[in-house]
């Protein structure tokens, strides 16, 4: 997914006709009165060979106050704030109302780009609504009809351009991985700065309190929370100074309950989960302690390891808590039992409501980070690898001792390992788990992935092939001096 659109506009222009077209469900109700859709409704759009999120909106009504409008128009300017691209619908045969010129003076401030479109403009009837839209000072728009699906190709040339925007974007977003090391560098560029903030992913079911921690987070209420649905970002992030770190966080779906949705459902909110955690350096595992280490926070755990991205969990609502010791100790033993891979992971324990417990999330997340990054002399791993096969010497199969001649870091982000040994295929997995485990405690690297590889170098000597050149060379010698004719 490149980028997300959201379909804005007055009540009953036909928004959700032309989501249900992109998506090409009939996921949005659709009605001619006005006021159907009420909370947000997302789906996974195509148009050609473009693929994006698309959001269905209420419609714009100008209501400010807490009435269910003023809450739904509250959720609409939520999705024009953080959608990447708005879509401006208007009623070609109604013409443009006070109600299209207002709204088009809030996106003109608020929207990061605007594209309108005048919908039901089939036939001569829409022709003048259509060209009463220049006046709005949106660009040209669009002559579409969702309901027979006209205007689709040039909705199409409209949104490409943008589409390729986004997508560099993404790329230049994405974190840097897999960075290779020289022996001795010790640079401190990974550090967060205001132009290259640390990159966070929070993740969690839809009742974990995922939102309420981030705008704790924020200090100020920049994603709703309450019965509304959420928006679900891949690629859209929200800076931060978390307690005087630069941070970009991603907001991601919810993954749900497996009993509460159908498995196409659920596919689709880890799978919007599976991206955030690609953009992330660091991913935060929310948890609900009524109902800890679910399958979807495992399986996002565990591939966040995989992906080689540092892992923090927070368990929330804290608060609520009587037995808080008892609550801890049960918490750990899961942890270890279930995620044996991120051994050694910060748990830290936060109340998203009252904001307790932050400074502990905000610690864990600088410290994982800084072990993402750490990187270690060649030097030092060579006298402690030489310390780990004196204490417990690899195996002997056949009679042949297996050597681990030479070790050294080949990357960080995460810490990547290389190490030199004969008989590599030999060499069982439980020995690899000890040095990884030592490690781990010996060069204070808990939790984040560590990468270790073995490559064979057989029975080879260094110096072999020159004690030959040389050994080749005297025997050249005498051979000559053997041919000589005496007296010579």
């Amino acid at each position: 997914m490149s980028f997300t659109l959201a379909i804005v506009g007055r009540p009953n222009v036909g928004k959700s006709t032309l989501f249900n077209r992109l998506v090409g469900k009939r996921l949005a109700l659709v009605d001619d009165q006005p006021g159907v859709t009420r909370d947000l409704r997302e789906g996974q759009a195509r148009l050609g060979d473009l693929r994006f999120i698309v959001i269905d909106s209420a419609g714009l009504e100008m209501a400010d106050d807490d009435s269910l409008q003023g809450r739904m128009r509250r959720l609409t300017e939520r999705a024009v704030d953080e959608a990447d691209i708005c879509l401006f619908v208007l009623d070609a045969r109604a013409g443009v109302t006070a109600a299209d010129e207002y709204f088009a003076d809030i996106l003109r401030k608020r929207a990061k780009h605007v594209i309108i479109a005048a919908n039901k403009a089939e036939g001569r009837a829409g022709e003048t609504g259509a060209m009463e839209a220049y006046a709005l000072g949106l660009g040209e728009p669009l002559r579409i009809s969702a309901e027979h699906g006209e205007g689709m190709d040039d909705l199409y040339r409209a949104l490409q351009p943008l589409a390729e925007q986004f997508a560099a974007q993404n790329i230049q977003q994405a974190p840097e991985t897999d960075v290779a090391v020289e022996d001795g560098d010790e640079t401190e560029d990974w550090r967060p700065s205001a132009s290259k903030p640390l990159q966070i992913a929070v993740i969690g079911r839809p009742n974990a309190g995922k939102s309420t921690l981030i705008n704790k987070i924020l200090g100020e209420d920049r994603l709703l929370t309450g019965p509304e649905a959420g928006i679900t970002r891949d690629s859209i992030s929200v800076g931060a100074d978390f307690m005087g770190t630069p941070m970009r966080i991603f907001d991601t779906a919810g993954m749900r309950k497996k009993a509460r949705v159908t498995d196409k459902v659920e596919k689709l909110s880890v799978a919007d989960g599976l991206r955030a955690v690609r953009f992330a350096e660091v991913v935060v595992v929310l948890l609900d302690v009524g109902i800890p280490f679910e399958q979807q926070d495992l399986r996002i755990a565990d591939f966040a390891e995989t992906e080689g991205r540092a892992v923090v969990v927070a368990a929330n609502k804290w608060d609520l808590e009587e037995d808080k010791p008892e609550k801890l100790k049960e918490l750990r033993e899961s942890f270890e039992r279930l995620l044996p891979q991120l051994k050694g992971a910060p748990l830290v324990t936060v109340s998203a409501r009252t904001g307790k417990g932050l400074d502990r999330l905000h610690n864990a997340i600088i410290k994982a980070h800084e072990v993402w990054n750490r990187r270690i002399t060649t030097a030092r791993l060579n006298q402690w690898l030489s310390a780990m096969t004196e204490a417990h010497p690899p195996p002997a199969p056949g009679g042949r001792r297996i050597r681990l001649r030479y070790m050294t870091q080949v990357k960080t982000r995460p810490p990547a390992f290389v190490v030199m040994a004969t008989h590599t295929d030999k060499l069982p997995d439980s020995y690899a788990r000890y040095l990884v485990n030592g490690l781990r405690t010996d060069f204070d690297m808990p939790g984040t992935p560590i990468r270790l590889t073995f490559r064979d170098q057989g029975e080879k000597n260094p110096y072999k092939a020159k004690a030959n050149k040389i050994s080749q060379s005297g025997a050249l010698s005498k051979h000559k001096n053997r041919q000589k004719p005496k007296g010579a």
